[in-house]
């Protein structure tokens, strides 16, 4: 087993240009942790916010820092001999960077409460796409607004990584599904079966809609006001839920004022909660999209296409083949 591996450091905040290839030490493992040979990495939005000095960049204990939450990979050691998860088994899960080294790296330590079994239906680039963004949409929509027939749901920003799950778990649980997107993606929300699907860049949104039951908010205030306009668009004593981080401060205020409820989320990284969305993917009633896979020495041209805004689905880097 080698000591070292190739990672890309985060030198400091700033650009793109942060991200640098290095050489650094494997992490060691812990206690309940396991030791995964990463074979994919995935690239997320608060990636790309740590790296600007935003999202959970005052949380960096020091610098070069690694970032990636997202992994697929093959175990290299488990907790202990008898753990039902092997040295050789393909994996895949979410870290909680930055208490922990993150997967832009050819190793990564795992708690054991964060990993699962890899769907045997997905490649490792495919399912590195899953956790993070499939976790988040679980929380909002099954856990929090808790999707079922009848129910009327708005979802922003349908296209992107959190929001092309949040699409289909919301119909898979019987909710009203109505979509939120750019031009070029009307007819693939309609694909991945939202009833309706709202071009952002020719229609209001809340000119169309009305009387929504809930409303899952992946876009906030930093863009034409989305937040604060879905408040009008949502029934008295709906629901909004907000992800993006800092994307909305008035959140809470706001909705106050307008009698409806509302909430922020923040994923937490369960495996035994990504072991029932694998079974949902190996089924075929929720796919993953990736948009793009990029080498992992271009992790910096990853994060320059993700901040562009335009990503339909998830962008991944390939780390071993």
């Amino acid at each position: 087993m080698t000591t070292t591996m190739r990672a890309i450091v985060m030198t400091g905040t700033g650009g793109p240009e942060m991200l640098s290839p290095a050489e650094v030490d494997v992490p060691l493992k812990v206690n309940a942790e396991f030791l995964v040979k990463v074979h994919a990495a995935g690239v997320n939005p608060i990636d790309a916010k740590t790296r600007s000095g935003r999202g959970v960049s005052a949380a960096i204990p020091s610098y070069p820092a690694i970032l990636g939450n997202d992994f697929s990979g093959v175990v290299v050691e488990s907790p202990y001999e008898a753990h039902a998860i092997k040295p050789g088994d393909e994996v895949y899960g979410m870290l909680m960077v930055p208490r922990l080294s993150g997967s832009y790296a050819e190793y990564v330590t795992v708690p054991s409460l964060s990993i699962a079994r890899k769907p045997r239906s997905l490649s490792h680039v495919e399912a590195a796409g899953v956790p993070l963004a499939a976790l988040t949409a679980w929380g909002m929509v099954v856990e929090i607004a808790k999707a079922h027939e009848g129910q009327r749901m708005l979802i922003h920003a349908g296209a992107g990584g959190v929001g092309h799950f949040a699409v289909q778990f919301a119909r898979y649980f019987g909710a009203y599904v109505i979509a939120t997107g750019s031009s070029r993606n009307v007819s693939w929300l309609r694909e991945l079966g939202a009833h309706e699907a709202i071009d952002h860049t020719s229609t209001r949104f809340e000119d169309a809609v009305r009387d929504v039951d809930v409303v899952i908010d992946l876009i906030g205030n930093v863009q034409d006001d989305t937040g604060s306009r879905s408040l009008s668009a949502l029934r008295p004593g709906g629901l909004i839920v907000n992800a993006p981080t800092g994307s909305w401060p008035t959140l809470l205020e706001e909705a106050a004022a307008a009698g409806v409820r509302a909430t922020t989320f923040k994923v937490s990284p369960d495996g035994s909660t990504l072991a029932v969305i694998s079974r949902l993917l190996e089924s075929g009633d929720v796919r993953v999209f990736v948009d793009g896979v990029y080498d992992l020495d271009a992790a910096g041209d990853a994060h320059r296409i993700l901040e562009k805004g335009h990503t339909r689905g998830k962008l991944v880097l390939s780390v071993a083949g």
